[in-house]
């Protein structure tokens, strides 16, 4: 399995659970962080047992965003990965899913902060989960930076514009009720229970037939910015060869047996 000193991986199941394992700097991001994180999503996109991811934080934070003590000093936690940067200098980007986009479905199980790199991370999930004290925001312009994650493109498309440039302008913190309202979040629950509520999300996901579900993620994203005709004819290309699996045979199978469907991915 992926990992580093900051980025933790374990399944459950048939999920992945990525923790970004640095509470005691809320979780900002620093290099090993980055790393762990993009070898999680690979990770999850080679291995075929794994049907779903999970990202959450450690502590009482989600996401910080960006080491801001260590870029004012001029130098980041884990200079020992800088060879991987070198190597593949999108590897930030990917990380935080702006230039990476996983297979398999992604949930946020966010508690406490989640502003600035951890708002625009969460852009990049599918599904999100918030504690009802969890904080949202997007501070750059308090601190004369430029959220450069892909929020002023990716934030209007996925919440009312007037809402996206109100959080981009302003700079101020959303609490989880606040962020639930705007559609930033899907769920609100319980202090605590985040990362719970997520892990039964991702079963529910994880017992449906894993072609399916990749193939109707992907669709969702592909036909996006189309027009409805050009979309239609992009999801009929994409869904229609999923009629002809093994796994689509086993799932009419099922229903008719009256027994859990066994997908195997084929």
């Amino acid at each position: 399995m992926a990992g580093t000193e900051h980025l933790t991986v374990r399944h459950e199941g048939a999920t992945l659970v990525l923790t970004l394992n640095r509470p005691e700097a809320k979780n900002a991001l620093s290099l090993p962080m980055l790393v762990g994180l993009y070898d999680g999503w690979l990770e999850a996109d080679a291995d075929d047992t794994v049907r779903s991811v999970v990202l959450t934080g450690a502590g009482t934070a989600f996401c910080a965003g960006m080491d801001l003590k260590a870029l004012a000093g001029g130098g980041m936690v884990g200079e020992h990965y800088r060879d991987r940067l070198k190597a593949d200098p999108d590897l930030h980007w990917k990380a935080m899913l702006r230039h990476h986009r996983p297979r398999k479905p992604v949930i946020a199980a966010v508690e406490g902060h989640c502003v600035a790199g951890g708002t625009e991370i969460l852009q990049g999930t599918d599904i999100r989960v918030a504690g009802e004290s969890a904080t949202f925001g997007l501070f750059e312009v308090r601190r004369g930076l430029f959220p450069i994650g892909g929020s002023t493109v990716r934030l209007q498309r996925q919440i009312p514009r007037t809402h996206a440039l109100e959080m981009l302008l302003t700079g101020r913190p959303y609490s989880a009720r606040e962020a639930g309202g705007i559609g930033l979040v899907g769920h609100v629950v319980p202090d605590g229970t985040a990362l719970a509520h997520a892990l039964e999300i991702a079963e529910r996901i994880n017992a449906c037939g894993p072609l399916a579900v990749e193939a109707v993620k992907a669709s969702v994203y592909e036909t996006a910015e189309m027009t409805e005709a050009d979309g239609l004819a992009a999801e009929l290309e994409r869904g229609w060869p999923v009629f002809d699996t093994a796994d689509a045979k086993e799932g009419a199978r099922a229903f008719a047996e009256k027994r859990p469907p066994v997908y195997k991915r084929a």
